[in-house]
């Protein structure tokens, strides 16, 4: 159910063969962590259909370990798992500051935004990194925000992690990437953002 409530019995009895979602939607990364404008839902969504119509069952709000454990399903006759926890979590910096009201991981942003939690930005944007990940924080920025949209990352050009397709349309959108620059330190004021502190 979406209210986080999770009836062990309910989907028990509704056949073998299930997958089970931590989060409200299924689809993992590939529905909240991409943006549409890279992997249209769409499309995702007819994938999830095709096993819908094999019969798989999809539990949502049903974090294993958490609402049902592994023991408890091979209680009731399961007998095969397959568990991909995927790369859900954003990385810190390490540098002072980065608690700071306004400071957000990629992939917390992402999925904010595939969930459609951020609504809008405001001011000025300012991503760090230089993976395909902080091209797609910073394409997804520019389509939330009337301000301007930075991209800083330590590695020169050539030597960024992102594919040249990818930097050359984060471009494209307006987005200024900014290479040789790595963050020291947050500035913080009252617990929120006010600047950062580059290293040459």
């Amino acid at each position: 159910s979406l209210d986080g409530s999770f009836d062990v019995d309910a989907f028990i009895s509704n056949g073998k063969d299930k997958m089970f979602e931590k989060e409200s939607r299924v689809g993992g990364m590939l529905t909240l962590g991409i943006p549409s404008f890279r992997l249209s839902k769409d499309i995702v969504e007819a994938e999830i259909d095709v096993l819908r119509q094999m019969g798989v069952k999809f539990v949502t709000n049903a974090e294993v370990g958490k609402y049902v454990t592994l023991d408890d399903l091979r209680l009731q006759g399961f007998e095969g798992f397959y568990l991909a926890i995927g790369a859900q979590g954003g990385r810190k910096l390490g540098v002072e500051g980065e608690e700071a009201e306004g400071v957000v991981s990629g992939i917390d942003f992402l999925k904010a935004v595939n969930k459609g939690e951020k609504a809008e930005l405001t001011g000025r944007t300012l991503v760090i990194g230089g993976g395909n990940v902080a091209l797609d924080v910073a394409r997804s920025a520019v389509r939330l925000t009337c301000g301007e949209v930075s991209l800083y990352c330590l590695e020169q050009r050539e030597d960024m992690p992102a594919s040249a397709e990818e930097l050359e349309d984060t471009e494209h959108e307006g987005v200024s990437v900014n290479n040789g620059w790595g963050p020291k330190r947050i500035l913080t004021e009252n617990g929120r953002v006010v600047g950062l502190h580059f290293l040459l």
